[in-house]
């Protein structure tokens, strides 16, 4: 391990991922620059947490009870509440491990030099300590939605937790819960007057229909658990769907009980009220900068078209500006995963799609095609109040694994430098590309885990599980069985490097992405970011495969700088040759800006059904000479007052809008009013009637 150490350190010094304090300095050839540690230098809005635009941000995912014991006397939880003590089993995957909100807060300077901006939390909340074979150490087992579960600290502690975050320029992110409460309802049809169960340890799902012909459970509270919940409405089982265990398909999304958890009957309005009241309670007294929210897909979509925008409204009415709100909806189809941000009203979503395409190119050698789509797909989130530039960016998570496990089971017979590398450009494509970073905790350290779940959770601080202790770690001869809070690792100052190269460069923030055909290589491909105000396009090529490689394409510029990365380039004409070392990057800022392309009128393509969607395409009546136009195409329809509404803005060829087909059937609409914007604030808009299409029409049924 000392040769591997040798070798990484090696690695590092001449990593393909470097960006210095001269990166602005034009590097051709085999010139790179040296890489020193280096202290971040943050832009003034990294101090301005209120009103920093969640685009600047930089996300660090973390489980509390995984992180750093700040206090061990609240190890065992509750002193008084038996339902919510115990359960620290700390040589147990699935037990309380001692980390809590005092640790999240002693460690914020490991975080904030790591380029953090914004810290999200696993709930909090009050839990059922243990139910079945489990241990509510992630803290989705909610009781209480009005206190701190005691295994994670106190009121006071959050608070004195969110007012040193705020002081140190970073947001504090509560995950929080409408599907469901903890396990506490039982059916009489499958559960013992104790509430443990019959015979199997499931209740099956019973359909609407059954239901309504009277199959149906019948649901008690066991004794003794009776006034458990908190608020104590939620104590009453006709505020749960009382269906059974869900199937995981169909009408069980939303109405099964995920895991026995009693699922709550989403489309109740006295469910929604209290939900909003809970957390618009939660923003008054903790002020927190944002949610996210679980298990989104199982819940009612008209559920979220009303909570969503009450939050967002209270959050303000609180002077918090930007709050911001994210679901977690377990796909990676766009059609899906959009729906919550049209119909659902929800600002954003983690995008599983970025997930399974960033993966697959970098660890499962997958065509450059991926990447490719998954940008095309961006149409399906740019409409009145959401954009694509919203979405949240992640490799991994607590659910699916790590990206490490996922480069172990793709590459096996990998070097572990291989293994590093491909770790580090992955998170280089996640912090470029369009959408929020999202770090999973320890990845920075070169966890792996082994597996999904509980596999993927291993301890920050000294660990007691065998099975985390035994893992070989990326990048380092550690392990888990001590504190892995090492500010030298390779991985953590390769994701510091990146922070530094995204606060320098607001583009790689908030620039339009546009997609680069190039010629030469079926694994390296490129993109470009570019500021509508600014004009200039940063060039971003990336090698996933495991020998040098070469492409050609169209360049927006007589000439380029370096920035960042390992490459060689070359200008002949209007073509740009990138030639980059195995694994590797390359970040290019043209010399001078995007040529403005001329308006021309577009012709209408007409539209078709995708799925729940309605697809508008146009094309410009003159070919682009330009290959990156910076026109944006708005499409608009009437309300029912007659008043045309924004329903899609599309900033890259090929032109179209998107709509979910419930709010096209809403609009009914006769005709649409299209514009064509250019960056200097040119605009041509034009009228297009349509046609009727009964194919549409006649599909036009609600879908859930």
């Amino acid at each position: 391990m000392k040769l591997l150490n040798r070798l990484l350190r090696l690695l590092f010094v001449s990593s393909v991922l470097s960006a210095c304090s001269d990166q602005n300095q034009p590097v051709t050839g085999s010139q790179k620059p040296a890489l020193d540690p280096i202290t971040l230098s943050y832009p003034d809005i990294y101090s301005d947490y209120l009103n920093r635009d969640v685009r600047d941000d930089i996300f660090y995912f973390v489980i509390p009870d995984r992180f750093y014991n700040g206090n061990p006397e609240n190890d065992k939880g509750s002193a008084s509440i038996p339902i919510s003590q115990g359960g620290n089993i700390i040589d147990h995957m699935k037990g309380f491990h001692g980390g809590d909100i005092k640790g999240l807060e002693q460690k914020l300077d490991y975080l904030k030099n790591l380029g953090i901006s914004a810290i999200w939390m696993t709930p909090i909340l009050r839990n059922k300590a243990i139910q079945n074979d489990g241990y509510g150490h992630h803290g989705y087992w909610i009781l209480d939605f009005t206190q701190i579960d005691p295994h994670f600290g106190s009121h006071q502690d959050l608070k004195d937790l969110i007012n040193a975050a705020h002081n140190k320029g970073i947001k504090i992110f509560f995950d929080i819960i409408t599907n469901h409460t903890a396990d506490v309802i039982s059916y009489r049809e499958c559960h013992n007057p104790d509430g443990s169960y019959t015979d199997e340890p499931s209740c099956p799902y019973k359909s609407v229909a059954q239901v309504e012909s009277g199959d149906k459970y019948t649901p008690f509270v066991p004794p003794g658990y009776e006034n458990d919940k908190v608020p104590s409405w939620l104590n009453d089982p006709k505020y749960y769907n009382n269906q059974g265990d869900s199937i995981w398909q169909g009408e069980s999304l939303i109405n099964g009980d995920f895991s026995g958890l009693d699922d709550l009957n989403t489309k109740d309005p006295q469910v929604l009220n209290g939900m909003i009241e809970i957390y618009k309670n939660i923003i008054s007294e903790f002020k927190p900068d944002g949610f996210r929210i679980d298990t989104v897909k199982h819940v009612d979509m008209s559920f979220w078209s009303s909570f969503s925008p009450a939050i967002l409204s209270h959050a303000k009415q609180q002077a918090i500006p930007n709050f911001h709100i994210f679901g977690e909806v377990y796909s990676a189809d766009p059609i899906e995963l959009s729906s919550y941000t049209t119909l659902g009203n929800m600002p954003s979503v983690l995008d599983f799609g970025f997930q399974a395409a960033a993966t697959d190119v970098f660890y499962r050698n997958a065509p450059p095609s991926k990447v490719f789509q998954l940008v095309e797909n961006d149409d399906f989130y740019n409409d009145n109040d959401s954009q694509a530039d919203l979405l949240m960016n992640f490799l991994g998570n607590h659910h699916m694994g790590r990206a490490g496990l996922f480069i172990n089971q793709s590459l096996p017979n990998a070097s572990e430098e291989e293994k590093l590398q491909r770790a580090i450009l992955s998170h280089t494509f996640m912090y470029l590309s369009r959408g929020i970073p999202v770090i999973y905790y320890g990845d920075e350290q070169g966890f792996v885990g082994t597996g999904g779940d509980v596999g993927a959770r291993e301890d920050m601080f000294a660990s007691q599980v065998a099975a985390y202790n035994e893992l070989d770690l990326l990048g380092t001869d550690a392990t888990t069985a001590s504190e892995n809070f090492d500010q030298n690792h390779p991985l953590y100052r390769a994701l510091q490097r990146l922070a530094q190269l995204r606060m320098d460069h607001p583009t790689l923030r908030r620039g339009v992405t546009f997609t680069r055909p190039s010629e030469g290589s079926q694994y390296a491909f490129a993109i470009s970011r570019v500021d509508k105000q600014q004009a200039t396009e940063f060039l971003l090529a990336f090698n996933p495969a495991s020998e040098p490689q070469t492409i050609t394409l169209t360049a927006s510029s007589k000439g380029y700088q370096w920035i960042a990365g390992n490459n060689e380039f070359n200008m002949d004409g209007d073509k740009i040759q990138i030639t980059m070392p195995a694994l590797s990057y390359s970040v290019l800022k043209a010399n001078s800006k995007v040529r403005n392309s001329n308006i021309a009128p577009l012709e209408f393509l007409g539209f078709e059904q995708q799925g729940r969607v309605i697809r508008f395409d146009y094309q410009l009546s003159e070919a682009l000479s330009n290959p990156l136009p910076l026109l944006e195409v708005t499409t608009e329809m009437k309300n029912q007052q007659g008043e045309y509404e924004v329903i899609s803005k599309d900033n890259t060829p090929p032109y179209s809008a998107v709509i979910d087909h419930l709010k096209f059937a809403d609009y009914a609409p006769k005709d649409i009013r299209v514009s064509i914007n250019d960056w200097q604030g040119k605009s041509l808009v034009q009228t297009f009637s349509l046609e009727k299409n009964a194919d549409i029409e006649q599909s036009l049924i609600p879908i859930n």
